[in-house]
């Protein structure tokens, strides 16, 4: 009796499945819930089982589907996923960011604005732990690097603008935009944010590097400190 039950559980999901594929190949994502998103990953992975409360519940504790494909590994472990899980998650956050990336690809980037606003976004608006990116542009203000020089708060200033001026020269950059989160969620910047930027444009003054902008993101915002008057 048990081994029927059974059976027919599993007859039902891959049932499920099946009709998740055919909605997703016949019509695309629209329409899907982040959930529905989620379950058809895991049930890449997790064969014979229905996924569907595991994917709410992840994203329910994580807060939301953005916040769950950003976790770090080491945390999606503690919630007991499989490696091979994680990296069906991992794998679509990354395509997703490729996606995004590629709208700013060969574009200068002040005039594709909007498309950098939301790749920064999505690739940094919900961490869980602060993070520095310094994008280096060419005097055409095409990017030539994107790089996370650090993470952890911005206070030691003096030691970071060096570190950013000296990066920026190895590259051969004229100008670049520093980028950082805020875990908390609140783009504001702080004071020390200010002054950090008040340290990279004058200490890039005189190396002749432009500091275009300093951009704050939060999860659900972010603020440009030359739009706000503060460079």
């Amino acid at each position: 009796m048990n081994e029927r039950v059974s059976l027919d559980r599993e007859s039902d999901s891959a049932g499920h499945r099946s009709r998740l594929r055919k909605r997703l190949l016949d019509g695309g994502p629209e329409g899907f819930h982040d959930y529905e998103l989620i379950e058809y990953l895991l049930a890449l992975t997790i064969p014979r089982v229905d996924t569907k409360p595991l994917a709410k519940r992840l994203i329910h504790d994580f807060g939301g589907i953005g916040p769950l494909l950003s976790a770090s590994a080491g945390t999606l472990r503690r919630e007991g996923l499989s490696d091979a899980t994680i990296g069906a998650l991992k794998i679509a956050e990354a395509t997703a960011l490729r996606l995004l990336e590629a709208r700013v690809e060969g574009q200068p980037v002040l005039s594709s604005w909007d498309a950098l606003g939301d790749y920064l976004q999505a690739a940094m608006g919900h961490r869980r732990t602060e993070e520095v990116r310094i994008l280096f542009l060419n005097a055409k203000n095409m990017l030539i690097a994107n790089e996370a020089l650090w993470q952890g708060s911005v206070d030691e200033a003096s030691v970071h603008v060096r570190e950013v001026i000296a990066r920026a020269i190895a590259l051969g950059a004229t100008a670049l935009i520093i980028v950082h989160n805020h875990p908390s969620g609140d783009p504001s910047p702080s004071q020390q944010d200010i002054r950090l930027t008040r340290d990279l444009v004058e200490a890039g003054r005189h190396m002749k590097v432009t500091v275009h902008d300093h951009v704050i993101v939060g999860a659900q915002a972010r603020t440009s400190m030359r739009a706000m008057g503060l460079i």
